[in-house]
């Protein structure tokens, strides 16, 4: 891990340390929205917290790794022969494991981190997964309704819905459609003990993609 000015930058086996650590680290249910199983069922916001009296009341039963896992598995299987979008899912919220990098700015500081090792594809995906949400919740009048209420706290830190304008100018990105279904396979990868393939068989893709 190099640190310059501020900014962090990870080679791929720092990509790959860093996923890892994730299994050590609950996912808070501030980061939650209205989750989906990988066939699609709908799983309602918080349903994981109120059917486990054991859970912590600020903690999901999954892990960042477990995330990170579900929502690249749920990319591939809806994009089969995009392996970058899948990865750029594998990575989307490396920013939560970096030090000292709050929730308003994990995906920008994770785009960042990843570009050097990733490319410019994935890093601008990562970087755009909460702008659309942020579009979603601006366009879709339910699309709020399936956040947890903590989401929705965190949706304000991260500037709320969008304006027209932002609106317009994110419709204009090439990357918009793909961000848009990573941050659907986003809402799609937080299910309790969802058996997915591991961290080690991504990062052979992912180094199958860099050679």
């Amino acid at each position: 891990m190099n640190v310059e000015n501020g900014a962090v930058t990870l080679s791929i086996d720092d990509i790959e340390q860093l996923l890892a650590s994730g299994a050590e680290r609950q996912v808070e249910i501030g980061d939650l929205g209205g989750a989906q199983d990988a066939g699609g069922a709908q799983v309602a916001a918080g349903a994981q917290v109120s059917g486990d009296d054991d859970a912590p009341s600020d903690e999901m039963p999954f892990t960042h790794l477990d995330h990170a896992l579900q929502t690249a598995a749920v990319l591939r299987h809806r994009a089969p022969d995009d392996p970058e979008l899948a990865v750029a899912g594998l990575v989307h919220d490396i920013g939560h494991l970096l030090p000292g990098v709050g929730d308003a700015e994990h995906a920008e500081a994770g785009a960042a981190a990843v570009r050097a090792a990733l490319g410019e594809r994935v890093a601008g995906l990562v970087g755009l997964h909460v702008e659309a949400k942020r579009y979603l919740v601006a366009r879709q009048a339910t699309y709020t309704g399936e956040l947890a209420a903590d989401s929705v706290a965190s949706l304000a830190l991260q500037g709320g819905p969008m304006t027209s304008d932002e609106q317009e100018t994110f419709e204009r990105l090439p990357q918009a459609d793909d961000a848009l279904m990573l941050r659907r396979a986003d809402e799609s990868g937080k299910v309790d003990g969802l058996v997915v393939p591991g961290l080690d068989e991504w990062m052979q893709t992912v180094r199958q993609m860099h050679a």
